[in-house]
């Protein structure tokens, strides 16, 4: 009986040592031919981290500016062509607030009148007022930019100021100084028209003078 239970004793600790000795003892390293595979890792990795989306860049065109001139007569307000074809304006102010002064190009003399230019703020605008000094004023509409003033014989300051329901724009004025030329045209046509008249009441004096004569001849 002792004989069997050594028996048993023995092959236990020969069971024992058997893997014991496939290690590297004391090293902790795995044998050579235990092969650790990480191909199951990923189902421990982190998946907190969000995901960011790319944006691709739109071909969206840029808007255009309004085909609009400042300087333009009788011409479709910028704001008007902004609401109905998507285009771009210059900052127009609001109806409530004053308007800028608008820009004045030019006052000459055309040979028949003096011809005031000017442009348009970016304002909102309902009408415009064009001043002589010490003389004519005209009130115009808010889509004309010229004006034609009577003969000015003198020089004078000349301006044109913007108007909206909240008041008047500043004055925008240019000088105005008659030429030669305007000065010369201006006499020469009073002179025509005065000897104009003269020809006429010479012509009546002549009639006057026959029907005289042939009166007298009558009488004889």
């Amino acid at each position: 009986m002792k004989n069997r239970h050594f028996l048993l004793v023995i092959v236990c600790l020969l069971s024992i040592k058997g893997p014991l000795t496939s290690t590297s003892a004391g090293t902790g390293i795995p044998p050579n031919d235990l092969i650790l595979s990480t191909e199951d890792y990923s189902i421990f990795e982190d998946s907190s981290t969000p995901i960011v989306p790319v944006i691709k860049p739109t071909n969206a065109g840029t808007l255009q500016r309004c085909n609009y001139n400042a300087c333009r007569e009788k011409q479709t307000p910028c704001e008007v062509l902004s609401t109905s074809l998507g285009c771009l304006c210059p900052g127009f102010t609001l109806h409530n607030q004053r308007p800028e002064p608008p820009s004045l190009s030019s006052v000459s003399w055309n040979g028949s009148a003096v011809v005031v230019w000017w442009c348009a703020p970016n304002s909102y605008i309902t009408s415009y007022v064009v001043t002589v000094e010490g003389g004519e004023k005209q009130t115009l509409r808010a889509d004309q930019r010229r004006a034609a003033l009577s003969q000015i014989d003198h020089k004078a300051e000349v301006c044109v100021v913007a108007v909206n329901d909240a008041g008047y724009s500043d004055r925008s004025c240019m000088e105005y100084q008659p030429s030669s030329n305007s000065l010369a045209l201006t006499v020469g046509l009073i002179g025509g028209t005065l000897g104009f008249l003269l020809l006429i009441l010479l012509a009546v004096l002549l009639c006057r003078r026959r029907r005289q004569k042939k009166e007298e001849a009558r009488h004889v």
